[in-house]
């Protein structure tokens, strides 16, 4: 009878590396369960220590994941073995060159406001349910919120009553990416939705405690909206408002916060504004720990790529002609 494995050889040393990181100031929630699923992996298959053979067969259990899931994954992995490596000098360390290769991410897809009202029209005709009552509602803020603020997801659904000065029309997002709190002031249109949202609220009995879920559902009890129920809401917004881009691919919910910052770059450009000037103003709102996030969304948008080039042409259009004579 084979005996039954209770602990492994990477338990200590992961209990280490996560508390290192941790007090670098890293959340590693992500980190925690790919490392702990690999020792679970480990225990399963009566392994007490990571070797080759065993990264290997665990990399085969991952192989229905998107490549560069894999890669983020097996870097995870890594990264645990070199740090284990500073106190066992022996101990495995997957080979980075095999690992799966990287491949380019999915360009974001700019979701224009004549495509929200669609949305928002089709999110009033969403039909309550037993267990959402308030789900056409929630669909509705949601989109709103995401769109006109740029919050992610996680962001939305940790929000709280405590959370929502719903006078001031400001928003407190807490502890949320690289343990960054800020205040999101909201327009004044959408401020009227959140208020809208509020009442609604009020009028399905919802849990009124400060720290009941500001979007919420009576599936077990009043609860939090979970990320795939919102992300499967919105998703079918997008397509009952049809909306795609020029391949006819489907926007996901993270679409939305991109497009809430192209769109703020396009009225910095339409108003004269310095871009350059703007950008930390927009990287603080969006949370952002750098305007070097925040630049990303610059990149190869024909829209923008249109305006700079006009105002390059308005400001040194000169120049170049009179270069050329």
């Amino acid at each position: 009878m084979d005996k039954i494995l209770s602990s492994t050889a990477l338990d200590a040393p992961l209990h280490a590396f996560l508390a290192h990181q941790r007090a670098l100031g890293r959340a590693y929630q992500n980190e925690e369960y790919v490392l702990r699923g690999l020792r679970n992996f480990l225990l399963s298959e009566h392994a007490a220590e990571l070797d080759q053979r065993v990264f290997d067969h665990w990399c085969e259990q991952i192989r229905h994941l998107a490549a560069n899931t894999r890669r983020s994954r097996q870097l995870i992995v890594r990264k645990l073995c070199l740090y284990r490596r500073r106190s066992e000098p022996s101990c495995f360390v997957p080979d980075a060159l095999y690992f799966a290769r990287p491949q380019p991410y999915r360009v974001p897809i700019v979701i224009e406001p004549r495509q929200v009202a669609r949305m928002l029209a089709h999110a009033n005709a969403v039909a309550p349910s037993a267990n959402s009552p308030l789900r056409g509602p929630v669909l509705r803020l949601a989109v709103v919120l995401l769109y006109t603020t740029g919050l992610r997801r996680g962001e939305l659904l940790r929000l709280r009553l405590s959370d929502v000065d719903a006078k001031g029309g400001v928003l407190q997002v807490r502890e949320s990416k690289f343990h960054k709190s800020r205040l999101v002031p909201l327009s004044s249109s959408t401020h009227r939705e959140l208020r809208r949202y509020l009442r609604a609220r009020r009028a399905a009995g919802c849990d009124p405690r400060p720290n009941a879920p500001l979007l919420c559902n009576c599936s077990r009890g009043w609860r939090p909206y979970t990320g795939t129920g919102l992300s499967e809401g919105i998703r079918l917004l997008f397509e009952q408002a049809g909306v795609r881009d020029a391949q006819g691919h489907c926007p996901c919910i993270h679409d939305l916060r991109h497009s809430f910052a192209v769109q703020a770059l396009i009225r910095l450009y339409r108003s004269g504004a310095d871009v350059q000037t703007g950008l930390p103003q927009l990287a603080l709102y969006m949370g952002h720990v750098s305007i070097v996030s925040t630049a990303y969304y610059l990149h190869f948008v024909p829209k923008l790529a249109t305006l700079a080039s006009a105002r390059f042409a308005r400001h040194c259009g000169h120049v170049l002609k009179d270069a050329v004579r």
